[in-house]
């Protein structure tokens, strides 16, 4: 489980976050929604232990993220960022291994080779394996960080925007293989996800965020509410039943 207990974060008088209380449910996908400036991405970051809390508590499996040390966070949880810049001239095979470092300290065993395989495979990166970087279209590249830090194979996964520079298909092709990940590995994967009806599509739980608050925080069905949305995203928002849920027009 995650639970964030009383955390705020300012950056300065007038943008502040919180105070956040909420308790993520252990295994499942969690979509973090809500308008720009919400305090989405900042949310995830001191999760994920990127960014510093200025009050509160936050612990991941028990484990408290701001004393923790380092290594043994990074065998528990694991963050991709929005923006990825790796100056180094990286094959997608290098990358993904990237994630076995908490375990292999750089020296990769056969046993990392063959779990960088399955994640490589599990991505359907293996034809681009070889392949380096900077020759990959914004889409591939964003599949091959989802791979590395799947590969890192910690319980809790932490995602700011996966669908970043992906088409519709792609972006429904990514949610399946995170869908797939959450249910055939047992993550708890958490999302920041701009789409709503994508978060509506594939989430077991959506955290509806406004104004550096958790406006909302349940299932779909009970988040997927005409007035609940209307009043997140100041705007009017329909709910009708389509044939894989509740869809939301705009």
């Amino acid at each position: 489980m995650i639970k964030i207990t009383d955390v705020k974060k300012a950056y300065t008088e007038k943008v502040k976050i919180g105070p956040l209380n909420i308790e993520i449910p252990k295994a499942g996908f969690t979509s973090l929604i809500g308008p720009n400036g919400a305090g989405k991405s900042t949310t995830l970051m001191m999760i994920g232990r990127l960014l510093d809390i200025d009050e509160g508590h936050i612990a991941v499996a028990n484990m408290d993220v701001t004393s923790t040390k380092s290594k043994d966070l990074a065998k528990v949880i694991t963050i991709l960022r929005q923006e990825n810049h790796f100056v180094t001239r990286l094959t997608v095979r290098q990358l993904v291994g990237f994630g076995r470092f908490p375990y292999s300290n750089g020296r990769l065993t056969k046993e990392d080779e063959v779990i960088i395989s399955k994640y490589i495979d599990f991505l359907d990166l293996t034809s681009l394996e070889g392949r380096y970087l900077d020759e990959l279209s914004g889409g591939q590249r964003q599949r091959a960080y989802v791979a590395m830090v799947l590969c890192q194979e910690t319980e809790y996964v932490l995602l700011d925007e996966p669908l970043n520079n992906l088409d519709i298909a792609r972006s429904v092709q990514m949610m399946e293989h995170l869908r797939h990940a959450a249910e055939s590995f047992g993550r708890t994967i958490v999302t920041v996800m701009h789409d709503i009806n994508f978060a509506a599509k594939y989430s077991d739980r959506i955290c509806a965020m406004k104004n550096g608050q958790i406006a909302a925080f349940g299932t779909v069905e009970e988040i997927m509410d005409a007035e609940t949305l209307t009043n997140i995203f100041e705007t009017n928002i329909e709910i009708l039943e389509g044939p894989y849920g509740p869809i939301a027009i705009y």
